[in-house]
C-alpha cells in the first residue's frame, strides 16, 4: 500500500477504503508476492484502487478494465489478475465485457463494489440501483428494475460468485481470498455505502445508516432455508453463492490449442 495517499482517497464515509483494506488483506493472507498480481480497473470511485495499491496497476477507460485484464491474463497467465471495479463501470457500459469473459471462464478475479450509484460521476442511477430509489437521473424516482448480478454472472458461466458487503467485512475478505484460490472466472460482489451520491438522495446521509441498511438486509446463504420468499424479497444473499470445477480455465485451453495447432503443423494431425 502507498502509505502517502492514507487514510484514503474517497469521500467521508465511502466503504471503498475497506474494500481495499479487505483486498489487501486477503492477498497478503495468501503470501501473494507483490510483482505477480496486476491489478485492473476502468473509472469511478471503485478505479481510483489503483492510487492506493503498491501492485502492478493500470487503468483503462469507462467499462473496458475485464476487456484489458484478459488481454494482460493472456499474456501473463501466472500472474493474479484483479479487476477492480463498480455498478456502473462493471455492469453498466462494461457489462457486455464481463459476461463474455465469465462465458470464457478466464481465470480474472472481479471485485464489482456496489454503490448503488454512479458515485464519482454526478449520482446518476446505475443498472444496480434499487427499484424507487433517487438519483441525479431519476429525481423522483428510478422505475428500472436492477440486476441481480451475482444471478447473471453465474448464467453467464462464471465458475466462483460470491457477494459480500462492508458491514461483514470479515466475510468479504475471505471471499475475496477464495477467488483469488479459484481457477477460472471469480466474481465478487460486495455492497458498500456512497453516503455523498446515494444517501443524501435516499435520506440516508450518515454512513452507520447505510452500514446498519446491509446488515438488515443481507441473509446468509447458509440461513436462507430459514426465511419464506417473501422476506427474502429485495434482501441481499452473501456468502459463497456459486462454486464449479467442470469447465477448463481459458488459458490452459488455449495453450492446448496452441499445442495441437503445432502438432499439426507438423504433421500429427489435429487430435
Amino acid at each position: 500500500m502507498r502509505v502517502d495517499k492514507l487514510p484514503h482517497i474517497w469521500c467521508a464515509g465511502c466503504g471503498d477504503g475497506s474494500v481495499t483494506a479487505a483486498l489487501i488483506r486477503a492477498i497478503d493472507k495468501l503470501k501473494i508476492q507483490r510483482d505477480d498480481v496486476a491489478v485492473i480497473t476502468g473509472i469511478g470511485c471503485s478505479s481510483r484502487v489503483n492510487n492506493i495499491l503498491d501492485f502492478n496497476t493500470f487503468q483503462t477507460l469507462h467499462g473496458r478494465a475485464v476487456a484489458y485484464a484478459s488481454g494482460f491474463k493472456m499474456a501473463k497467465p501466472q500472474m493474479k489478475v484483479i479487476v477492480v471495479t463498480g455498478d456502473g463501470d462493471g455492469a453498466g457500459i462494461g457489462g457486455n465485457h464481463l459476461i463474455h469473459a465469465a462465458r470464457r471462464n478466464i481465470d480474472l478475479t472481479v471485485i464489482l463494489i456496489n454503490n448503488k450509484i454512479f458515485g464519482m460521476t454526478g449520482g446518476q442511477f446505475s443498472p444496480l440501483t434499487p427499484y424507487g430509489a433517487v438519483a441525479s437521473t431519476a429525481i423522483y424516482e428510478t422505475i428500472e428494475y436492477p440486476f441481480d448480478v451475482c444471478k447473471l454472472m453465474e448464467a453467464s458461466g462464471a465458475t466462483y460468485v460470491a457477494r459480500g458487503t462492508v458491514y461483514h467485512l470479515s466475510l468479504t475478505e475471505k471471499l475475496i481470498a477464495q477467488a483469488l484460490e479459484h481457477k477460472g472466472f471469480s466474481f465478487v460482489e460486495v455492497i458498500t455505502q456512497c453516503p455523498t451520491g446515494f444517501g443524501k438522495r435516499n435520506k440516508m446521509p450518515d454512513p452507520y445508516d447505510l452500514l446498519m441498511w446491509q446488515k438488515e438486509n443481507s441473509v446468509h446463504v447458509d440461513q436462507v432455508g430459514k426465511y419464506s420468499a417473501e422476506e427474502l424479497k429485495n434482501k441481499h444473499i452473501i456468502g459463497e453463492l456459486f462454486v464449479s470445477n467442470d469447465r477448463m480455465e481459458f488459458t490452459e485451453a488455449y495453450e492446448q490449442l496452441k499445442e495441437r495447432a503445432r502438432l499439426s503443423a507438423k504433421g500429427g494431425g489435429n487430435k
